[in-house]
């Protein structure tokens, strides 16, 4: 069985940390993600996931991500049923986050960075650190790399391995 979720979204609020009484980070935030097709009138409509992290990359979310920030999530479906203050019982659904990969250009420093992994340089700030630091910016892509250059590539079937 397999029980795997992979988005991409928007936050729509910053990141809520808090920690267990056992001391164990968790973060929660709200992914606002369009669906791949549109609906009659021809808009595409927006679903407003859930999404739960725990320990350390609880902490770097709440610190890097903020609302508006776009974020690729890899994680599970989860559901979990609690006594609302009325005494219903309620059910949600939520993704418990395995992977956060940060995604637009927020900042400089994080931007496309999984869990925030990416460190920032340190040094004294000199120039010869500045020198150091500036071929990360040149690997950066700032066109898409992919779009239509206007060569077309001659390959037959027989070369393909599929």
């Amino acid at each position: 069985m397999l029980n795997r979720i992979v988005l991409i979204g928007r936050l729509t609020q910053d990141p809520d940390l808090r920690y267990t009484n056992s001391g164990t980070a968790v973060a929660n935030f709200t992914l606002a993600v369009d669906r791949m097709r549109a609906n009659q009138n021809g808009e595409r409509e927006t679903d407003f996931v859930p999404i739960v992290v725990w320990q350390k990359q609880a902490e770097i979310c709440a610190q890097y991500l903020h609302k508006g920030r776009q974020a690729a999530v890899d994680g599970r479906l989860q559901i979990r049923s609690f006594e609302n203050r009325e005494g219903q019982k309620v059910k949600i659904a939520e993704v418990v986050a395995e992977s956060v990969r940060f995604l637009d250009r927020g900042d400089p420093q994080n931007s496309g960075t999984m869990y925030g992994s990416q460190q920032k340089p340190s040094g004294s700030g000199t120039s010869s650190d500045n020198r150091q630091a500036e071929p990360a910016k040149s690997q950066r892509f700032e066109d898409d790399p992919f779009a239509d250059d206007s060569q077309t590539i001659d390959i037959s079937d027989d070369d393909l391995p599929f």
